[in-house]
């Protein structure tokens, strides 16, 4: 078994959050953006804006803080604030938990298990992709790597998964 796995079979503490958090109106879909890269997490955030997606985003870091998430604990324990996202987007390069494990670990279990999860990484490796949508990824794009590129992908993403949201007033 993983570490990762290991650490996380008891309770999840979560790191806290470094933005405040605002109580979305309930008609609003939820995307929950897993990625550690600060700067993809700004970029997507940014790109998101410029998009007029119909969600709101929330970022996590690292598979403790989504597991948190999804679990509902710790400081995800208001769901108002929280909600249960319709659509997971992953990153698969990070420390401590690849996105394969994170992707892994949420398909085994009953109250995500069916979330739609978009693997949005920087690897164009045949590998990964095959890896990826073995571990149960219902999709896999490469992050682009021009901002207006990143604007059409987050307006794809929102037509394609999301086709129920509204649009986020900013």
């Amino acid at each position: 078994m993983s570490e990762f796995r290991k650490r996380n079979q008891v309770g999840v503490q979560a790191r806290p959050r470094r933005r405040p958090v605002r109580r979305a109106p309930a008609n609003i879909l939820t995307v929950l953006h897993i990625d550690d890269d600060p700067n993809d997490i700004e970029l997507f955030r940014a790109a998101t804006r410029r998009a007029n997606a119909q969600f709101n985003l929330h970022n996590v870091a690292d598979g403790d803080e989504a597991m948190a998430y999804l679990n509902g604990v710790g400081i995800y324990s208001d769901r108002s604030l929280y909600p249960m996202p319709a659509l997971i987007l992953l990153d698969l390069k990070m420390p401590r938990a690849t996105g394969l494990e994170i992707l892994k670990w949420i398909r085994e279990h009953d109250e995500c298990g069916r979330l739609p999860v978009v693997v949005l990484s920087g690897s164009q490796l045949h590998e990964d992709i095959r890896q990826a949508y073995e571990t149960g990824a219902n999709s896999y794009l490469v992050k682009p790597l021009g901002f207006e590129e990143l604007v059409t992908l987050v307006k794809d993403v929102n037509a394609v998964w999301l086709p129920t949201g509204q649009p986020v007033q900013r």
